[in-house]
Parts: structure tokens; C-alpha cells; sequence
């Protein structure tokens, strides 16, 4: 074979290379023209995290990553738990359950007629096939059970989670338990929640999100709902975003504020499938597509003036896409 014959495959070879890392170079312009342009979000997901801060490599923080379906179904389980008064070991156990069940996802099958977040059975009394695949619903006759567990909260977790699921893998949950307090803490607890990805598309709904809120925390009776309204007319927010609204009731407390942080995660874990375009609580708004999807301080207007869409003290504010 002559020296030229022996050269051509080399060419080849070479040649292959190259247009390779030309794709992996259009790709990667790609990755960064997207990340660029959803304000460093990128593709949606979210992080929950045990304590609020800047995550720095030197610190202890705990933090777990979510899709946005898992995010929101996790975020619902926590404010069922929370408004239904219960402490956060309840949250952590329910969490944990669902994570082994059915990776935080609202399945339409499991083994047998196993159904939704809990794989909950309506042949097993836990209710309808509709009623189990409505994550509040079955958030909450979770929750209901629970609490019939003399001493739930003294008990591991595989204990208490098995007292509610007789479950054929009973041990199977304690090795969520970690994550699962992690979620407790960014959702209703001292933590942070961060969720990237561009702002939504489509419009949100105002009467849906006070409806699904009215559902979890109606009964509560620690948060008042008045009547949504266009963001304009509540200080000069534009009036294609429609809001929601929540206040602390006076009286309540820290288990009110407990609330409001489950509200505000809810909305936020919640934002892509709602069409919720930004949310303030406290001292700190979440604007989707925005700031890499992290909360940031509030911050003036461009006259210097106050937030036209911060909250006021006690009160959480939901903003919709119009």
C-alpha cells in the first residue's frame, strides 16, 4: 500500500473530528445564546435548598434539583401539610413517601390499581381514581392518616410512612428522608427555593390560582383572599399582568408566616404551568426568566420610589401573564 493510501484514512479521520467539534461548538453557542436569553435560567428546573444564602462551596448547605413537574407536586404537598397546621415533620414524611412512590411525579398507573403522587388504591378505601390523581386531594388524605399514628412524629420515618402505606418495601423510604427535609425547609421552613427557565408563555389565569389556593388554604383561616385585580389599579403594576393577592390575618402569628412562605413557594414552583410571571413576599420578589430564577431583594422604581409590586409586610402577591 503506498504512503498516500496510508494518509487518506488519517484525512478522514481528522476531517471527522473537526466537523465534530464544529457541532459541539454550534451546540454550545446554542446552550449559551438560550441561557443568555432566558436571564440565565436556561432549561426550567428548580433547586430547593435547607437555608437561604448564596450557596458558597465553603458552606454546609443541602440542596436538591427538581424538574418543574416535580417541583410543583412537592411544593402542593408541602402547603397542604402547612395549612393543614401540621409541623414540619409531617411535611418531611409525606415528602419522602411520594419521592419513593412516584419520584414526586402524578402517575396514571402503578402496581395493581396504584394511582398518583402517594400510589394510593381506590380498591384500599383511599378514594376515587379522580379524587387520588388531584394532588391535594391526595396530599391530604395522607396527611389524615398520618396523624391517626399515635406518636408519628417520635417515629423514623420508614416506621410512620409505613403505618399510612403498608407498603411491601417498608424500608425502602428512609433513604429519601435527607431530600425530604431539604424540600420541608425551602418550602415551608428557612430555606430557599431558586427556579430557572423563561418566563411563561401563555397567560395565567387569575381565577384558576386563587381557586387552587382557596382549595389548600381556605380552611386555614390564617390568610384572607380578597378579590383579585388588575395590577395597575394596585400602585401602578402594568396592567397586563392580572394579580392575586393574600394577607396574614393579624392574629396569626408565626404559623401565618409559615403560611405565606409555602404560598410564595407554591406560586413560584407552580409559575410554568399557571402562567405566574413574578411573585413578592416579604422583602424579596421572583420574576420569571429573570436572575438565573433566584429571589432577589426588592428593589425601587425608576424614579426611586417603592416597588410597585412588592409586598407589604405579611403579605404575599401573585403575578399573572396577561
Amino acid at each position: 500500500m503506498s504512503q498516500s493510501d496510508h494518509s487518506r484514512p488519517r484525512r478522514r479521520r481528522r476531517l471527522r473530528t473537526a466537523a465534530g467539534l464544529c457541532v459541539l461548538l454550534a451546540l454550545a453557542g446554542y446552550l449559551v445564546v438560550r441561557f443568555e436569553s432566558t436571564g440565565g435560567g436556561g432549561a426550567p428546573h428548580c433547586t430547593a435548598a435547607d437555608s437561604a444564602g448564596d450557596g458558597s462551596p465553603g458552606g454546609s448547605r443541602r440542596t436538591y434539583d427538581m424538574t418543574p413537574e416535580q417541583a410543583a407536586n412537592a411544593a402542593t404537598i408541602a402547603a397542604v401539610g402547612v395549612a393543614k397546621g401540621l409541623p414540619d415533620r409531617a411535611v418531611t414524611i409525606a415528602l419522602a413517601t411520594a419521592m419513593q412512590e412516584s419520584a414526586l411525579r402524578n402517575l396514571d398507573h402503578g402496581d395493581r390499581d396504584s394511582l398518583g403522587l402517594f400510589q394510593q388504591r381506590p380498591s384500599q378505601g383511599w378514594g376515587t381514581p379522580e379524587q387520588i390523581r388531584d394532588p391535594v386531594y391526595s396530599a391530604g388524605i395522607f396527611y389524615d392518616r398520618l396523624v391517626k399514628v399515635k406518636g408519628y412524629s417520635r417515629l423514623p420515618l420508614t416506621e410512620a410512612a409505613q403505618k399510612v402505606q403498608l407498603s411491601g418495601y417498608p424500608q425502602a423510604y428512609a433513604k429519601h428522608e435527607p431530600d425530604a427535609a431539604v424540600l420541608t425547609a425551602a418550602f415551608a421552613g428557612a430555606g430557599d427555593l431558586t427556579c430557572g427557565g423563561p418566563a411563561p408563555a401563555a397567560p395565567g389565569d387569575p381565577q384558576r390560582v386563587r381557586g387552587e389556593l382557596e382549595r389548600i388554604f381556605g380552611k386555614s383561616g390564617l390568610h384572607a383572599f380578597p378579590k383579585e385585580q388588575a395590577a395597575a389599579a394596585a400602585g401602578g403594576a402594568p396592567a397586563a399582568e392580572a394579580e392575586v393577592a393574600l394577607a396574614e390575618k393579624p392574629d396569626g402569628g408565626e404559623q401565618a408566616a409559615r403560611g405565606s412562605r409555602a404560598i410564595a413557594g407554591w406560586a413560584v414552583a407552580n409559575a410554568p404551568s399557571l402562567g405566574i410571571a413574578r411573585v413578592s413576599y416579604a422583602d424579596r420578589s421572583w420574576v420569571a426568566g429573570e436572575k438565573k430564577g433566584r429571589w432577589q431583594p426588592a428593589g425601587g422604581d425608576a424614579k426611586g420610589g417603592a416597588d410597585a409590586r412588592g409586598a407589604q409586610r405579611g403579605q404575599v402577591r401573585i403575578f399573572l401573564k396577561g
